[in-house]
């Protein structure tokens, strides 16, 4: 593992499901009731993981389909996913499901992405639901299988479950170990930024594709799939050896054609 690791972790749901809130709660522990409209904004930050520095875009997309120029960019650019549906709306979780085919058909390495599924506004659960948690897992275990995923619910009203989503990504990304001791939250800030996309759009250079990624290819083993963590490559053969066993083929062709003259 190198000392500077980079993710782009990418939000996708519905509109009004709390994609924001639970981004601002996560970041600046700040909540509000206002609706806003997200276009797309972009946050990066780093944290210091031990030997490692982790450095992580956190891109919050759009809730509609205004955009499917930046969104399909936006999938195409994610190292990891975060689809966030509303308790309180069994639309939201249709629009979840219509998400994850938008990343199915877009990444063929889809099974090897980083992916958490998560139901906001539970503080209004108890009167108000719609989808319960164990139809979200029916969903992602059964029809879905194989895949590196996480299923949990949350509150960024009651800030409840909001740390532990960014947790499950540093588990499936392999950076932390499962149900490992990480006493400092295994978030511990080092710095911060925001950029909305009015600003980013002027001159700004978004990160490259994770193909581009020392992360493996698509369809890969498991240990060669994580994001960039681990590049595994294969021994160059010797020029030498090539050179040898051209000549003993060489060799073996002339024995053959003598063999087959008749004197």
């Amino acid at each position: 593992m190198s000392d500077h690791e980079r993710i782009r972790l990418v939000i996708l749901g519905g509109a009004g499901v709390g994609k924001s809130c639970i981004v601002k709660r996560f970041l600046f522990n700040t909540f509000t009731d206002k609706y806003r409209s997200t276009v797309e904004d972009l946050y990066n930050r780093e944290y210091d993981l031990g030997p490692v520095t982790l450095k992580v875009d956190i891109l919050d997309t759009a809730g509609d389909m205004q955009f499917p120029a930046m969104r399909r960019l936006s999938i195409a650019t994610a190292h990891a996913f975060l689809l966030v549906y509303a308790t309180t709306s069994a639309p939201s979780f249709e629009s979840v499901k219509r998400c994850f085919e938008e990343v199915r058909e877009q990444r063929a390495d889809y099974q090897d992405i980083p992916l958490v599924v998560t139901g906001n506004k539970l503080d209004l659960a108890s009167t108000h639901r719609e989808v319960t948690i164990e139809d979200v897992s029916e969903w992602v275990y059964c029809e879905l299988p194989k895949l590196r995923v996480k299923v949990l619910e949350c509150s960024a009203k009651d800030d409840y479950n909001i740390k532990e989503i960014f947790r499950c990504f540093l588990t499936l990304s392999r950076i932390l170990p499962a149900g490992g001791d990480d006493s400092s939250g295994g978030l511990k800030r080092r710095s911060s930024a925001y950029v909305s996309a009015s600003s980013k759009n002027k001159g700004a250079r978004r990160t490259g594709s994770p193909a581009l990624e020392p992360s493996g290819a698509a369809g890969g083993s498991a240990e060669g799939a994580t994001g960039g963590l681990e590049v595994t490559r294969s021994k160059p053969r010797s020029r030498s050896l090539i050179r040898r066993s051209s000549r003993k083929a060489k060799q073996q062709m002339r024995d053959a054609h003598d063999d087959c003259n008749v004197s």
